[in-house]
């Protein structure tokens, strides 16, 4: 069976109605920006987030980069970054002004390591930039306790985590949190769009400006700004979609748990970790073999389209070879080793049970003989942390209709897609040793269309 990486049509076939509509009433009401669409969408989103404010802008990007502006960061200042996140991230800092500081990954693989970030934290730094990698947020409460003591801005890059929660609260209910409308997020528009949501009607007002040329009055410009305004159209596509978002979410939550049944106990591949604290929404389900290429090329083979998310960490990239946030192999070690393992399968509101029944069946036949395969512990799978052989190795009990039960403290997950240009070809026992830039993997093979963006 061919399963596809994800089905954006079954989206629209879902909602035709709904989405048809709503461009027409943009189309016959002659306003195409910054209009009631906008205006609508930002309250609503606000909302759902229980928030005060939303400004919608041009893509996640435009929103991490406007909150960094809007919060007065800029050159000469210093941000603090996770080592294993999207590009986007990093780019969204340097695009400020500021220097983007990267930390590693935290020994679960599921954030930054709050110890490293005190310690990457100078006289020069003014906010941290945590991730909701894959649709799992970031344990915030000790980003935040952190950031308290320095005096420092926390801007929440949760582009891949639309309707999850932390500790019962929602993402997007924090001080400043970024959000990602790119196409094949959990909420996604037609094209790009983001936003920045907060409860400071000061910093909201500040990046209406910056997004629409540093005015308030059409001609008179206030400050030096940019062009990062969301048109009506997008506006109205994500009002449509807004109100199946947590339906479509509760899909994804039994997708994973249908996964991780039928995986868990597959020696040599680790499955997704949740912390205690958090209710994901499975933006990816993002599987670790220590053999990721060979896993991905059998997968391929069998009809089944795969991601990395992501091959090549920022520090690595050839976009930060020559800026002092790059570093050589071995620099942030479990970042570089979750690049070299991790592995995105089909993930969606509409992926169907036979297609996730296959998939699974795919890579258990596929691990058969990859490195890591053989005898387990306690029957359960034989994986790796990202410091090493885990060795705690768990699966989720998770009924068919709900969150895991069972949480995980080994193996680690994270997912996301990929604009970077990178194949991680690196041996089981080590990171990657060049900076890549080629389209295709070193076997010439074409990977499936990127998901991933801001």
């Amino acid at each position: 069976m061919n399963v596809a990486f994800l089905d954006l049509e079954a989206v629209y076939r879902e909602l035709r109605a709904d989405i048809d509509a709503a461009l027409r009433r943009v189309a016959a009401s002659g306003r195409y920006l910054l209009g009631e669409e906008l205006a609508a969408f930002e309250e609503e989103f606000a909302a759902y987030c229980g928030n005060d404010h939303c400004v919608a802008v041009g893509s996640g990007c435009d929103a991490l980069e406007l909150a960094l502006r809007g919060l007065g960061i800029g050159p000469g200042d210093e941000v603090v970054v996770p080592a294993h996140t999207f590009t986007g991230t990093w780019l969204a800092v340097s695009a400020s002004g500021a220097q983007p500081v990267p930390v590693d990954a935290s020994p679960d693989g599921l954030s930054m390591d709050p110890a490293l970030v005190e310690a990457a934290i100078t006289a020069r730094t003014r906010a941290v930039m945590p991730v909701d990698l894959y649709g799992h947020p970031a344990d915030l409460d000790p980003l935040l306790a952190i950031a308290e003591r320095h005096g420092l801005a926390v801007v929440e890059d949760a582009a891949q985590a639309h309707g999850a929660r932390y500790r019962g609260r929602r993402i997007g209910s924090g001080q400043v949190v970024a959000f990602s409308f790119y196409p094949a997020k959990n909420l996604g528009a037609m094209g790009d769009a983001g936003a920045v949501v907060t409860a400071d009607a000061g910093l909201a007002e500040r990046i209406r400006m910056l997004r629409n040329c540093g005015s308030r009055e059409k001609y008179q410009h206030e400050i030096r700004a940019t062009n990062a305004r969301l048109d009506e159209f997008q506006a109205a596509v994500l009002r449509a979609k807004l109100p199946r978002l947590d339906a479509w979410n509760a899909r994804r939550v039994r997708a994973a748990a249908r996964y991780t049944r039928a995986l868990g106990s597959v020696a040599g591949i680790g499955v997704p970790v949740t912390a205690p604290w958090a209710d994901p929404v499975w933006h990816q389900y993002v599987i670790r073999c220590q053999d990721r290429d060979a896993l991905q090329r059998g997968l391929q083979a069998a009809g089944v389209a795969t991601l990395i998310h992501y091959p090549v960490p920022p520090h690595r990239s050839l976009a930060y070879a020559d800026d002092p946030a790059g570093g050589p192999d071995g620099s942030h070690p479990r970042a570089e080793r979750l690049a070299a393992e991790v592995l995105s399968l089909p993930m969606g509101p509409h992926l169907r049970d036979d297609e996730i029944d296959s998939v699974a069946q795919a890579v258990r036949t596929t691990a058969v003989g990859l490195p890591g395969y053989g005898p387990t512990q306690n029957g359960l799978a034989a994986s790796t942390s990202p410091d090493g052989p885990a060795t705690t190795r768990h699966s989720a009990s998770t009924p068919p209709d709900g969150p895991a039960t069972t949480r995980h403290s080994a193996s680690t997950s994270p997912d996301g897609p990929a604009t970077t240009r990178h194949s991680a070809s690196t041996p089981p026992d080590g990171p990657a040793t060049t900076r890549h830039s080629a389209s295709t993997p070193p076997d010439g093979r074409r990977l499936p269309p990127t998901t991933e963006n801001r």
